[in-house]
């Protein structure tokens, strides 16, 4: 039995301590946000917090994370505001499934860099967006680094 605290929830979950953290999330806890991609850390679909910081949940073992916070997408709405505000006015999406985790990666750089460069986007934000809106990204973030929300509340 592992205890995992996901979203400022506490969830007892019997499960084999080497499973990804991606799958307690969607098969066991059922938040489906966070998505599955390549399975290798390389895409970020996955990209989740622990304890606040970035991490690609299909490479972390559930043991790893036991005792330290998690947060996923759904967990994230009042931290993320300007982020999730940026990146409708300047419509970001495209099909929409590595947003999840671009929004993670950006939240976790607004939060170490307030102000980041195009420089520092470029080399925080790894993940791979399939329809390359990755200048809409860069311009979202620059934008919600001037709007100075993406602190904790």
């Amino acid at each position: 039995m592992l205890q995992l605290k996901v979203n400022g929830q506490t969830h007892t979950l019997d499960i084999d301590p080497d499973t990804p953290l991606l799958w307690a999330l969607r098969d066991h806890l059922h938040l489906r946000g966070t998505k599955y991609g390549c399975g290798t850390g390389l895409c970020g679909s996955c990209t989740v917090h622990v304890d606040d910081r970035a991490v690609r949940a299909c490479l972390v073992p559930v043991s790893a994370v036991s005792g330290k916070a998690v947060t996923t997408i759904e967990g994230l709405a009042p931290d993320s505001e300007a982020v999730q505000q940026t990146w409708r006015a300047l419509e970001v999406p495209q099909c929409g499934y590595c947003q999840p985790g671009m929004i993670m990666a950006s939240v976790a750089l607004l939060r170490e860099k307030p102000s980041p460069t195009s420089a520092d986007i470029d080399a925080a934000i790894t993940n791979i967006c399939r329809c390359g809106t990755y200048n809409r990204v860069r311009q979202a973030i620059l934008a919600a680094a001037r709007k100075g929300e993406t602190s904790d509340a």
